[in-house]
């Protein structure tokens, strides 16, 4: 196991967390000027630039579904896997931590945390759905431009895209997690707990699913 490529997804995986908390808690300070493309380009930008800066060194996962669905597709063996998953899901939980000590705690409390949640009126087949979907694109633009031997060598920002996108799509829905370690840091610090195997369901589902669909359709 690499030391370093362990490092690189806890560092990309505190920046997603810590940013995408810090963005949604911020947006509640300031009377919900950005609003959901806000946040969405602030998830969005952040992984744009931290998947660029690790892609070298881990692959840019920074997501345990898209570490899953690499192992599915046997793009990474499973001890790899392991410690990518453990060090996402650490670097989640100390960005959700270290942000209450930089946003106040009533504009955290006020969000939840940032934690990704239901929408009012969604059901649970409605997340798992939308998180499924959701994550599905995601996995497909990774392997696409990132995991594909043929890729260019921009994934970083088109993986970015792709989640800004979605979060615009499902951020009233499911909170567009699309990343169980994006929903796990900030449902331990606070946040809520009830539906925090939605969010490795959903997307551990779309992840895998992609990963095998472009792998046995269209890598050569």
């Amino acid at each position: 196991m690499r030391r370093k490529a362990l490092v690189a997804e806890f560092i990309s995986t505190f920046a997603l967390v810590f940013v995408g908390v810090g963005a949604i808690a911020v947006d509640s300070m300031i009377g919900g000027k950005s609003g959901l493309i806000g946040v969405a380009l602030a998830h969005g930008l952040v992984l744009a630039v931290m998947i660029s800066a690790t892609m070298a060194i881990s692959g840019g996962h920074v997501n345990p579904a898209v570490t899953i669905g690499a192992w599915a597709a046997k793009k990474i063996d499973t001890v790899n896997a392991i410690g990518y998953i453990l060090a996402q899901c650490l670097g989640a939980v100390v960005a959700a931590f270290l942000i209450k000590f930089v946003v106040p705690i009533d504009s955290l409390i006020a969000v939840h945390m940032g934690t990704p949640e239901l929408g009012n009126g969604i059901s649970v087949s409605q997340g798992i759905i939308a998180e499924t979907v959701l994550t599905f694109f995601l996995m497909f633009v990774v392997y696409g431009t990132a995991i594909d031997r043929r890729a260019p060598k921009m994934g970083g920002l088109f993986i970015g895209l792709t989640v800004t996108l979605d979060i615009l799509v499902g951020g009233p829905i499911s909170g567009a997690a699309m990343n169980p370690a994006r929903h796990l840091g900030p449902a331990l610090m606070g946040g809520p707990t009830e539906h925090i195997w939605l969010y490795w369901v959903g997307p551990v589902a779309g992840s895998v699913l992609a990963a095998l669909l472009y792998k046995w359709t269209l890598e050569e």
